[in-house]
């Protein structure tokens, strides 16, 4: 682990932290019961905003291979992640003209859960992700996957095998790499001539707005706007053509990068950065204003799962998922608060969330145990478990939605898909 003292963009001095949350274990380091706490690897988890090129990122970085080694994030156990991954390969291939004489490169992978649906239209794919697990979940279902980390000493061995790139995915990685210059860079040597990247990622200004400080772990090194993108992709000659906001997420947006300037930039993308100026985000003053409200939300949270206890009630959690560990850990809340959290991800099943403590069960002790409530911790995805937990909310559950601010939902009470 290390610390910075220059912007990871720029190179320029990075200013003290916004907001800092304190020594936190590493979200998806999820442990084996009877391990000691005292095991548990901890690091600063804190995070700064660059006045030059407008970067948001984290204060300390643990090296990726601690990381993204193993790896126990599946995105195919999200329906409706699969319903935005099959709109989004429909939309590239149509936008992009993409046939069987396209080459699709996904960086991050994962299990093959987007790929899929480009392979399904006969566009040849290649999937590129670090995690051994995840690698061969992927290739278990017909995704050619390289279990490596995409860089620039990858390019003569990409080139080699399936030639220049048409497009290049990344969906939820540009905040992963802690050296994104060369990480661009190598986008850019690897596309064709005509060829296009398309990154989605949380957008900072959702984070801001949402109070959703939770999206904050150590494998997020950065934070995007899109002026801080604009700027990244330029040192790398790539050219930003279009943006859209996608809902997925909490608030995610896709950027389109194009090799050479041959297109002029949507509208959308100037009707964005004027609408980023307008709302500070080139100001440090706008990023000063996140720490009040997250001290507020942890009062509020904490205040009310205590309250509930007092009044003997039951509390477990739905979801395992890494911004949950942040949340958790952040407010100090353990299995003296919560008994247990449910997760479909079977490879979660029978563990220890990191730091809390809480035991990891099946989805069906939730009917099981029936507590009185249940926090939601992927919040973004409250409407599909909603749905699928139908059955505890008859029963007479609640559910305790965390962000933006705490609130108890049941029956007839769904929130607005995110």
């Amino acid at each position: 682990m290390r610390k910075k003292s220059l912007c990871a963009g720029c190179r320029n001095p990075l200013p003290a932290p916004f907001l800092d949350l304190g020594d936190s274990p590493l979200a998806n380091s999820y442990t084996e019961p009877g391990s000691s706490e005292t095991e548990e690897f901890r690091a600063p988890l804190a995070v700064s905003f660059c006045p030059a090129c407008y970067l948001v990122q984290l204060t300390h970085i643990v090296p990726p291979k601690q990381l993204f080694f193993s790896y126990l994030y599946f995105s195919s156990f999200s329906e409706s992640y699969l319903r935005h991954a099959k709109a989004m390969a429909d939309e590239l291939c149509d936008r992009f003209q993409l046939g069987p004489q396209s080459t699709v490169v996904e960086v991050a992978s994962n299990d093959g859960y987007l790929l899929q649906y480009f392979q399904q239209r006969n566009v040849r794919v290649l999937g590129i992700d670090p995690a051994e697990n995840i690698g061969e979940a992927a290739r278990l279902r017909g995704i050619p996957t390289w279990t490596r980390f995409f860089g620039p000493d990858l390019l003569p061995e990409l080139e080699q095998e399936v030639g220049k790139v048409t497009l290049i995915i990344g969906n939820n990685v540009l905040a992963h790499v802690p050296k994104i210059n060369a990480f661009l860079s190598a986008v850019h040597g690897a596309l064709g001539s005509s060829g296009h990247a398309v990154f989605e990622f949380p957008y900072v200004l959702d984070l801001l707005e949402r109070n959703e400080y939770d999206t904050i772990y150590h494998e997020h090194v950065y934070y995007y706007s899109l002026s801080a993108l604009k700027r990244l992709a330029e040192r790398a000659c790539l050219h930003l053509v279009d943006v859209s906001h996608q809902k997925v997420h909490g608030g995610t947006l896709r950027v389109f990068l194009a090799k050479y300037a041959r297109e002029q930039p949507s509208a959308a993308v100037e009707a964005m950065l004027l609408a980023e100026r307008a709302a500070g985000l080139l100001t440090p003053e706008r990023y000063s204003l996140l720490g009040s409200a997250v001290e507020k939300q942890k009062a509020e949270f904490t205040g009310l799962l205590r309250r509930l206890r007092s009044a003997r009630k039951t509390i477990a959690a739905y979801g395992a998922p890494a911004k949950g560990n942040t949340l958790l850990n952040a407010c100090g809340i353990d299995n003296k608060l919560i008994d247990f959290t449910v997760d479909k991800n079977e490879h979660k099943q029978g563990l220890l969330l990191p730091g809390s403590r809480i035991p990891i069960l099946a989805p069906e002790a939730l009917l099981e145990h029936q507590p009185d409530y249940a926090v939601v911790l992927p919040w973004n995805l409250a409407t599909e478990i909603m749905e699928q937990q139908a059955e505890y909310v008859r029963r007479g559950g609640r559910f305790i939605l965390p962000i933006p601010s705490p609130r108890i939902v049941g029956a007839n009470e769904l929130p607005e898909a995110a």
